[in-house]
């Protein structure tokens, strides 16, 4: 687990510093090929070396100040300058031609960062040119006799030390480019999956809504077993007039306190804000009986504690209406209706009451 940490740590650093990692790595190449150019005899190009790894030191600079354009266009052009001094001064099968092709993950990588939308044709034409320049070196350079005849040894050291560069940046990249790729991937699904429980969920009072509940129904509904439960939906008496006497900020308190107290009191019970001041409770292994008791006792919970706002106690009562689920409702809507009426009808004959099956009180 902690090596897994430290590659993941190391990953996520190298992902967010890869320009400025780009630049250093850069800068020691030449460091490298100034102190092999050097021993190998070849003065113009050990000098070659010197300006470039100035070029990067400046590039570190302006990396670190968030300066990336001019550090992009700094590589493209040290790197021609330098390959085509390279084939120049001591040949083409001293691999000098190779440090072209090392750049092309760097020209997609920053040019994905750089250009944006349609701007990003910008990095095919950098390609192309890239291996057009490629190609002029071969036809201009590739058969021709050195400027300096260096060692074989010599050679087969540049050789594999611009293979060495070309591949590390190849494989570099592509580990990076994955690792970015793979992370987004996750932060998309962690982001679904928070947008889609907020989707099943009521803001202000993390409840399930009417899109969250309706499968839970469903799904007990299609058990295909004989299950014994029953539905209340409930309403809170006199809302607006809450609402037009204190506020909708004291409304919103209402109806957080009332949906605590009815989760504390029907814990285990699967309870959806169905839209305004409408609450649904899905009561499992409830018979009607013992269904009316748990509602008349809620009732007289919401009845004798009253919210609290700004110093003010409001008083609130609900009106519900009881359905038990049977073998005739097909659908979640059907079962859901029922209760409504029987809620509705209690809210005409008194409020602050729980209806059950053919419109008797409780």
């Amino acid at each position: 687990m902690k090596k897994k940490n430290i590659i993941e740590n190391t990953m996520h650093f190298l992902a967010h510093n890869s320009f400025l990692f780009t630049v250093i790595i850069m800068c020691l190449v030449h460091v490298t090929l100034l102190a092999i150019t050097f021993f190998a005899g070849v003065p113009p190009l050990a000098l070659s070396n010197v300006v470039s790894v100035i070029v990067y030191l400046f590039c570190i600079i302006l990396c670190r100040s968030g300066h990336i354009m001019p550090v992009y266009i700094s590589i493209l052009l040290e790197v021609a300058c330098y390959s085509a001094l390279g084939v120049y001064y001591i040949g083409w099968k001293s691999g000098s031609g190779n440090f072209i092709f090392s750049i092309v993950p760097i020209i997609i990588f920053f040019g994905s960062y750089l250009f944006k939308e349609k701007k990003r044709w910008i990095i095919v034409v950098i390609l192309a040119l890239d291996f057009l320049m490629y190609a002029l070196m071969y036809i201009g350079h590739g058969k021709m006799a050195p400027v300096f005849e260096i060692s074989d040894v010599a050679n087969t050291i540049m050789m594999l030390f611009s293979s060495f560069v070309m591949f590390f940046s190849v494989v570099f990249y592509t580990t990076i480019f994955i690792y970015s790729s793979e992370r987004t991937r996750i932060n998309l699904e962690q982001e679904n999956k928070h947008l889609s429980a907020e989707a099943q969920e009521d803001a202000l009072t993390n409840m399930l809504n009417r899109r969250g509940f309706t499968p839970v129904i469903t799904k007990l509904m299609e058990g295909g077993e004989t299950n014994h439960f029953c539905i209340a939906f409930f309403d809170i008496d006199n809302f607006k007039r809450i609402n037009d006497t204190y506020g909708h900020d004291c409304g919103d308190e209402v109806l957080r306190h009332v949906s605590t107290v009815a989760r504390k009191e029907m814990s285990g019970c699967e309870i959806c804000r169905w839209g305004g001041e409408e609450f649904i409770i899905l009561m499992k292994d409830y018979d009607m009986a013992v269904a009316k008791q748990k509602m008349e006792y809620l009732r007289k919970c919401v009845e004798t504690t009253p919210t609290v706002f700004f110093n003010n106690r409001i008083p609130a009562t609900i009106t519900i209406g009881l359905e038990e689920y049977k073998n005739d409702y097909h659908e979640p809507d059907e079962l859901i209706k029922v209760a409504d009426e029987r809620m509705y009808y209690g809210k005409q004959h008194g409020k602050n009451i729980v209806i059950s099956e053919g419109g008797n009180v409780a």
